[in-house]
Order: structure tokens, then sequence, then C-alpha cells
């Protein structure tokens, strides 16, 4: 029996006991699978075009992000032209406060009058009414 050293690729195969036999002409090799290729390599080809397969990656992860955040800007934008109450409405504290700085005087009502160019003899006006 060779040493476990000696023991590489197809060598693995001869041992006795090995559990699979070679009549197929494809001898299994260490890994469990059968030689089909005689390029040892052949497992590591993918890693031939891996810049190539990262850059395509990353290009398409860009891609996802431009479009999320094209997404949130379509939505912000959308949400700045709907009318949403509680946004857009002045809170009752406000209103308030608008409220409570507005005074009514009659002390320059005459004043106003006398400056005034409208007519008080006028018909009062009536949408839709013609006259």
């Amino acid at each position: 029996m060779p040493e476990p050293a000696e023991m590489n690729g197809p060598d693995v195969a001869k041992t006795p006991g090995s559990g699979v036999s070679g009549s197929e002409g494809k001898e299994p090799v260490a890994n469990g699978h059968a030689e089909i290729e005689s390029n040892p390599f052949a497992e590591y080809m993918w890693m031939e075009n891996e810049e190539e397969y990262d850059r395509q990656v990353e290009e398409e992860l860009l891609e996802q992000e431009f479009l999320e955040r094209c997404f949130q800007e379509m939505l912000d934008e959308e949400d700045q032209d709907w009318f949403i109450p509680e946004r857009d409405l002045p809170s009752v504290g406000q209103i308030q406060q608008q409220l409570n700085g507005l005074t009514v005087s009659d002390g320059n009502a005459e004043e106003i009058l006398q400056k005034s160019i409208l007519n008080p003899e006028a018909k009062e006006f009536v949408p839709g009414v013609k006259y």
C-alpha cells in the first residue's frame, strides 16, 4: 500500500477498498467526482474572469442604489405636492396666537369712511345675478 504522502490525485482511486471502480474509463478523484477533463485546474477556471464578474456585480449594485435613490426622490416630490392637513395647516396653538393678535377698533372708522371711494348707495353684490 502506498504511503499517505504518495496518495495524490488518481492514485487514491487505485487503493484497495476505494469503493468505486473505474469501469467507465473515468477514474474517481480524491474529492469523489469522476475526472472528466484532463485539465487539473478546471475546477478553478471560474476564477479566470473573476474581475469581470466583480465589475458586473458592482455595476448592478450601483444601478440598484441609483434606482432606489430616484424612487425615494420621486416619493419625496410626491409628498410635497400632496395636501397633508397635519403638515400643511397651522396648529391650534398657531391659530390662537394669530387670533390673540387681532384687535377691533372703531376709533378711526369715520376717517376710513371719509377716505373711501366705494359707493355707500350700491346694491349688495350677489354672484350670478345681473343688475
